[in-house]
Protein backbone atom coordinates (compact mmCIF):
# COMPACT_ATOMS: atom_id res chain seq x y z
CA UNK A 1 0.00 0.00 0.00
CA UNK A 2 1.49 3.24 -1.13
CA UNK A 3 0.20 5.29 1.84
CA UNK A 4 1.50 2.82 4.39
CA UNK A 5 4.89 2.56 2.69
CA UNK A 6 5.34 6.32 2.78
CA UNK A 7 4.26 6.56 6.40
CA UNK A 8 6.49 3.64 7.40
CA UNK A 9 9.50 5.21 5.72
CA UNK A 10 8.99 8.47 7.57
CA UNK A 11 8.42 6.63 10.85
CA UNK A 12 11.73 4.84 10.39
CA UNK A 13 13.45 8.16 9.72
CA UNK A 14 12.28 9.77 12.96
CA UNK A 15 12.46 6.83 15.34
CA UNK A 16 16.20 6.68 15.83
CA UNK A 17 16.11 8.07 19.36
CA UNK A 18 15.20 6.03 22.42
CA UNK A 19 13.09 7.13 25.36
CA UNK A 20 15.44 5.40 27.80
CA UNK A 21 16.08 5.90 31.48
CA UNK A 22 19.42 7.44 30.49
CA UNK A 23 17.78 10.39 28.74
CA UNK A 24 19.00 13.77 29.88
CA UNK A 25 17.01 15.28 32.71
CA UNK A 26 16.74 18.38 30.51
CA UNK A 27 14.98 16.48 27.71
CA UNK A 28 11.36 17.33 26.98
CA UNK A 29 9.16 14.80 25.22
CA UNK A 30 6.22 15.99 23.11
CA UNK A 31 3.53 13.89 21.48
CA UNK A 32 1.50 14.86 18.41
CA UNK A 33 -1.88 13.23 17.80
CA UNK A 34 -2.18 12.38 14.09
CA UNK A 35 -4.59 9.97 12.34
CA UNK A 36 -4.64 6.61 10.60
CA UNK A 37 -1.44 5.38 8.97
CA UNK A 38 -2.81 5.70 5.44
CA UNK A 39 -3.71 9.37 5.93
CA UNK A 40 -1.87 12.64 5.51
CA UNK A 41 -2.24 13.54 9.22
CA UNK A 42 0.06 10.68 10.13
CA UNK A 43 2.65 11.73 7.56
CA UNK A 44 2.38 15.35 8.73
CA UNK A 45 2.98 14.44 12.37
CA UNK A 46 5.90 12.19 11.50
CA UNK A 47 7.36 14.92 9.27
CA UNK A 48 7.12 17.56 12.00
CA UNK A 49 8.84 15.21 14.44
CA UNK A 50 11.54 14.46 11.89
CA UNK A 51 12.72 18.07 11.94
CA UNK A 52 12.19 18.60 15.67
CA UNK A 53 14.30 15.54 16.45
CA UNK A 54 17.13 16.70 14.20
CA UNK A 55 17.71 19.59 16.61
CA UNK A 56 17.28 17.58 19.82
CA UNK A 57 20.95 17.97 20.81
CA UNK A 58 20.44 21.73 20.87
CA UNK A 59 16.93 22.28 22.24
CA UNK A 60 16.55 18.95 24.11
CA UNK A 61 13.06 18.31 22.73
CA UNK A 62 12.17 14.88 21.41
CA UNK A 63 9.02 14.34 19.41
CA UNK A 64 6.72 11.37 18.90
CA UNK A 65 3.70 11.22 16.55
CA UNK A 66 1.69 8.00 16.95
CA UNK A 67 -1.32 7.04 14.86
CA UNK A 68 -4.61 8.09 16.42
CA UNK A 69 -8.36 8.05 15.83
CA UNK A 70 -8.23 11.37 13.97
CA UNK A 71 -9.19 15.00 14.51
CA UNK A 72 -11.97 14.63 17.10
CA UNK A 73 -9.87 12.15 19.06
CA UNK A 74 -6.95 14.58 18.92
CA UNK A 75 -9.06 17.38 20.42
CA UNK A 76 -9.98 15.06 23.26
CA UNK A 77 -6.33 14.03 23.59
CA UNK A 78 -5.32 17.68 24.00
CA UNK A 79 -8.05 18.15 26.57
CA UNK A 80 -6.94 15.13 28.61
CA UNK A 81 -3.22 15.84 28.32
CA UNK A 82 -2.52 12.67 26.32
CA UNK A 83 -1.16 14.83 23.48
CA UNK A 84 0.81 18.08 23.55
CA UNK A 85 -0.20 18.84 19.96
CA UNK A 86 -2.90 17.50 17.68
CA UNK A 87 -3.67 17.71 13.96
CA UNK A 88 -7.32 18.34 13.14
CA UNK A 89 -9.68 19.92 10.65
CA UNK A 90 -10.05 23.68 11.00
CA UNK A 91 -13.74 23.21 11.81
CA UNK A 92 -12.90 20.95 14.76
CA UNK A 93 -10.57 23.58 16.16
CA UNK A 94 -13.47 26.05 15.92
CA UNK A 95 -15.99 23.62 17.42
CA UNK A 96 -13.69 22.76 20.34
CA UNK A 97 -13.08 26.46 21.08
CA UNK A 98 -16.80 27.21 21.08
CA UNK A 99 -18.16 24.00 22.60
CA UNK A 100 -20.13 23.08 19.47
CA UNK A 101 -21.04 19.52 18.42
CA UNK A 102 -19.41 17.02 18.63
CA UNK A 103 -17.95 18.71 21.75
CA UNK A 104 -21.24 20.16 23.02
CA UNK A 105 -21.36 17.84 26.03
CA UNK A 106 -18.07 19.25 27.32
CA UNK A 107 -17.01 22.73 28.38
CA UNK A 108 -15.92 25.02 25.58
CA UNK A 109 -12.16 24.55 25.19
CA UNK A 110 -11.22 28.20 25.50
CA UNK A 111 -7.54 27.34 25.93
CA UNK A 112 -7.12 25.62 22.54
CA UNK A 113 -4.50 27.42 20.46
CA UNK A 114 -3.51 27.34 16.81
CA UNK A 115 0.10 26.73 15.78
CA UNK A 116 -0.07 26.68 11.97
CA UNK A 117 -2.19 25.24 9.19
CA UNK A 118 -1.14 22.51 6.81
CA UNK A 119 -2.62 21.06 3.64
CA UNK A 120 -6.04 21.73 2.20
CA UNK A 121 -8.46 18.85 2.75
CA UNK A 122 -11.49 17.68 0.83
CA UNK A 123 -14.45 15.63 2.02
CA UNK A 124 -14.12 12.68 -0.32
CA UNK A 125 -16.62 9.97 -1.24
CA UNK A 126 -15.45 7.09 -3.43
CA UNK A 127 -17.93 4.47 -4.68
CA UNK A 128 -17.74 1.20 -6.54
CA UNK A 129 -18.65 1.84 -10.17
CA UNK A 130 -21.04 -1.12 -10.20
CA UNK A 131 -23.03 0.47 -7.34
CA UNK A 132 -24.24 3.20 -9.75
CA UNK A 133 -23.66 6.03 -7.29
CA UNK A 134 -23.28 9.26 -9.25
CA UNK A 135 -24.35 11.76 -6.57
CA UNK A 136 -24.40 12.03 -2.79
CA UNK A 137 -28.18 11.57 -2.92
CA UNK A 138 -27.63 8.19 -4.59
CA UNK A 139 -25.94 6.86 -1.43
CA UNK A 140 -29.44 6.13 -0.11
CA UNK A 141 -30.00 2.40 0.16
CA UNK A 142 -26.29 1.61 -0.19
CA UNK A 143 -23.61 0.12 2.08
CA UNK A 144 -21.58 3.12 3.23
CA UNK A 145 -18.58 3.57 5.51
CA UNK A 146 -19.09 6.86 7.34
CA UNK A 147 -15.84 6.56 9.33
CA UNK A 148 -14.67 5.53 12.76
CA UNK A 149 -15.93 7.42 15.83
CA UNK A 150 -13.53 10.27 16.61
CA UNK A 151 -12.60 10.88 12.98
CA UNK A 152 -13.12 14.05 11.00
CA UNK A 153 -14.73 12.17 8.15
CA UNK A 154 -17.47 10.78 10.41
CA UNK A 155 -18.20 14.16 12.00
CA UNK A 156 -18.40 15.83 8.59
CA UNK A 157 -20.49 13.00 7.15
CA UNK A 158 -22.96 13.33 10.00
CA UNK A 159 -23.04 17.11 9.59
CA UNK A 160 -24.00 16.64 5.94
CA UNK A 161 -26.61 14.04 6.92
CA UNK A 162 -28.12 16.52 9.38
CA UNK A 163 -28.26 19.17 6.64
CA UNK A 164 -30.12 16.67 4.44
CA UNK A 165 -32.42 15.51 7.31
CA UNK A 166 -31.07 11.96 7.00
CA UNK A 167 -30.39 9.37 9.66
CA UNK A 168 -28.54 6.07 9.42
CA UNK A 169 -31.70 4.29 8.31
CA UNK A 170 -31.37 5.76 4.79
CA UNK A 171 -28.48 3.34 4.15
CA UNK A 172 -28.74 -0.44 3.83
CA UNK A 173 -25.57 -0.74 5.91
CA UNK A 174 -23.55 1.77 7.93
CA UNK A 175 -19.97 0.81 8.82
CA UNK A 176 -17.45 2.60 10.99
CA UNK A 177 -14.21 1.29 9.51
CA UNK A 178 -10.93 3.09 10.10
CA UNK A 179 -9.23 4.69 7.09
CA UNK A 180 -6.75 1.83 6.67
CA UNK A 181 -9.61 -0.69 6.43
CA UNK A 182 -11.73 1.02 3.80
CA UNK A 183 -9.90 0.15 0.58
CA UNK A 184 -9.87 -3.59 1.22
CA UNK A 185 -13.53 -3.53 2.27
CA UNK A 186 -14.43 -1.90 -1.02
CA UNK A 187 -12.23 -4.27 -2.99
CA UNK A 188 -13.88 -7.26 -1.25
CA UNK A 189 -17.33 -5.82 -2.09
CA UNK A 190 -18.25 -5.43 1.58
CA UNK A 191 -19.16 -1.76 1.12
CA UNK A 192 -20.41 0.26 -1.83
CA UNK A 193 -18.84 3.57 -0.82
CA UNK A 194 -16.14 4.93 1.47
CA UNK A 195 -15.56 8.43 2.81
CA UNK A 196 -12.50 10.40 3.87
CA UNK A 197 -11.76 14.01 4.85
CA UNK A 198 -8.22 14.17 3.59
CA UNK A 199 -5.53 15.90 1.56
CA UNK A 200 -4.86 14.65 -1.94
CA UNK A 201 -3.31 12.55 -3.35
CA UNK A 202 -4.06 9.96 -0.71
CA UNK A 203 -2.78 6.40 -0.44
CA UNK A 204 -6.06 4.80 0.63
CA UNK A 205 -7.98 6.43 -2.25
CA UNK A 206 -5.22 5.40 -4.66
CA UNK A 207 -5.36 1.80 -3.43
CA UNK A 208 -9.15 1.59 -3.63
CA UNK A 209 -9.34 3.11 -7.11
CA UNK A 210 -6.51 0.88 -8.35
CA UNK A 211 -7.90 -2.43 -7.06
CA UNK A 212 -11.54 -1.64 -7.86
CA UNK A 213 -13.36 0.21 -10.62
CA UNK A 214 -14.40 3.21 -8.54
CA UNK A 215 -15.70 6.73 -9.04
CA UNK A 216 -15.42 9.89 -6.97
CA UNK A 217 -18.85 11.17 -5.95
CA UNK A 218 -19.59 14.91 -6.08
CA UNK A 219 -20.84 16.44 -2.82
CA UNK A 220 -23.08 19.20 -4.16
CA UNK A 221 -26.68 20.39 -4.15
CA UNK A 222 -28.94 22.93 -2.44
CA UNK A 223 -28.47 21.42 1.04
CA UNK A 224 -24.69 21.59 0.62
CA UNK A 225 -24.93 25.23 -0.51
CA UNK A 226 -26.98 26.00 2.60
CA UNK A 227 -24.44 24.18 4.78
CA UNK A 228 -21.58 26.22 3.30
CA UNK A 229 -23.48 29.44 3.95
CA UNK A 230 -24.17 28.51 7.57
CA UNK A 231 -20.88 26.82 8.45
CA UNK A 232 -18.23 29.22 7.22
CA UNK A 233 -15.39 26.96 8.34
CA UNK A 234 -16.22 24.83 5.28
CA UNK A 235 -15.41 26.01 1.76
CA UNK A 236 -16.06 24.71 -1.73
CA UNK A 237 -13.28 22.32 -2.78
CA UNK A 238 -12.24 20.31 -5.82
CA UNK A 239 -10.44 17.01 -6.30
CA UNK A 240 -8.49 17.49 -9.55
CA UNK A 241 -9.28 15.18 -12.43
CA UNK A 242 -6.69 12.59 -13.40
CA UNK A 243 -5.39 12.12 -9.87
CA UNK A 244 -6.95 8.67 -9.49
CA UNK A 245 -7.55 5.87 -11.99
CA UNK A 246 -10.92 6.07 -13.71
CA UNK A 247 -11.60 9.66 -12.62
CA UNK A 248 -10.47 12.01 -15.40
CA UNK A 249 -12.77 14.92 -14.47
CA UNK A 250 -12.68 17.33 -11.52
CA UNK A 251 -14.95 16.36 -8.61
CA UNK A 252 -16.73 19.09 -6.62
CA UNK A 253 -17.03 18.80 -2.84
CA UNK A 254 -16.46 20.75 0.37
CA UNK A 255 -13.28 21.12 2.37
CA UNK A 256 -11.13 23.04 4.79
CA UNK A 257 -7.63 23.15 6.21
CA UNK A 258 -5.73 20.74 8.41
CA UNK A 259 -4.33 22.61 11.41
CA UNK A 260 -1.81 21.86 14.13
CA UNK A 261 -3.24 22.81 17.52
CA UNK A 262 -2.10 22.84 21.12
CA UNK A 263 -3.28 24.44 24.37
CA UNK A 264 -2.37 27.69 26.09
CA UNK A 265 -0.69 25.66 28.86
CA UNK A 266 1.97 24.24 26.51
CA UNK A 267 5.39 25.76 27.25
CA UNK A 268 5.95 28.64 24.77
CA UNK A 269 9.56 27.49 24.29
CA UNK A 270 8.38 24.05 23.15
CA UNK A 271 5.98 25.61 20.66
CA UNK A 272 8.61 28.08 19.45
CA UNK A 273 11.18 25.34 18.81
CA UNK A 274 8.66 23.12 17.02
CA UNK A 275 7.54 25.98 14.78
CA UNK A 276 11.13 26.97 14.10
CA UNK A 277 12.04 23.38 13.22
CA UNK A 278 9.31 23.27 10.56
CA UNK A 279 9.63 26.72 9.02
CA UNK A 280 13.43 26.70 8.98
CA UNK A 281 13.13 23.52 6.89
CA UNK A 282 9.92 24.23 4.99
CA UNK A 283 11.30 23.45 1.52
CA UNK A 284 12.41 20.01 2.71
CA UNK A 285 9.14 19.52 4.62
CA UNK A 286 7.14 20.15 1.44
CA UNK A 287 8.92 17.30 -0.32
CA UNK A 288 7.76 14.69 2.20
CA UNK A 289 4.25 14.31 0.75
CA UNK A 290 2.59 15.55 -2.46
CA UNK A 291 -0.19 17.18 -0.39
CA UNK A 292 2.42 19.55 1.10
CA UNK A 293 3.83 20.85 -2.18
CA UNK A 294 1.74 24.07 -2.25
CA UNK A 295 2.31 25.06 1.38
CA UNK A 296 3.51 28.62 1.89
CA UNK A 297 4.27 30.67 4.99
CA UNK A 298 1.60 33.34 4.44
CA UNK A 299 -1.25 30.81 4.34
CA UNK A 300 0.14 28.57 7.07
CA UNK A 301 0.06 31.35 9.67
CA UNK A 302 -3.40 32.60 8.69
CA UNK A 303 -5.69 30.30 6.67
CA UNK A 304 -7.83 27.94 8.72
CA UNK A 305 -6.67 29.23 12.10
CA UNK A 306 -10.03 29.30 13.87
CA UNK A 307 -8.47 29.68 17.34
CA UNK A 308 -5.96 32.24 18.70
CA UNK A 309 -2.30 31.64 17.89
CA UNK A 310 -0.14 30.25 20.70
CA UNK A 311 2.34 32.76 22.16
CA UNK A 312 5.28 30.54 21.21
CA UNK A 313 4.19 30.56 17.57
CA UNK A 314 3.63 34.32 17.64
CA UNK A 315 7.19 34.81 18.90
CA UNK A 316 8.66 33.00 15.88
CA UNK A 317 6.36 34.69 13.34
CA UNK A 318 7.28 38.12 14.74
CA UNK A 319 10.97 37.27 14.54
CA UNK A 320 10.50 36.49 10.87
CA UNK A 321 8.56 39.72 10.32
CA UNK A 322 5.43 37.88 9.21
CA UNK A 323 3.08 39.44 11.75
Amino acid sequence: MKGISLAAAILAAVSGFSFSDNASAADHFVTIGTGGQTGVYYVAGQSICRFVNRGADTHHIKCNAPASGGGVANVNGLRSGEYNFGIMQSDHQYKALNGAAPFHNQEAMKDIRAVFSLQSEVFTVLARKDASITSFEALKGKRVNIGNPGSGQRDTFEEIMKAKSWNHDVFSLVSDLKPAEQASAMSDNNIDAMSYFVGHPNGAIQEASTTTDAVLVPVTGPEIDALLKEKTYFTKAVIPGGMYRGNPEDTQSIGGKAVLSTTAETDPELVYQLVKSVFDNLDRFKRLHPAFKDLNEAEMIDAGLTAPLHDGAVRYYKERGWI
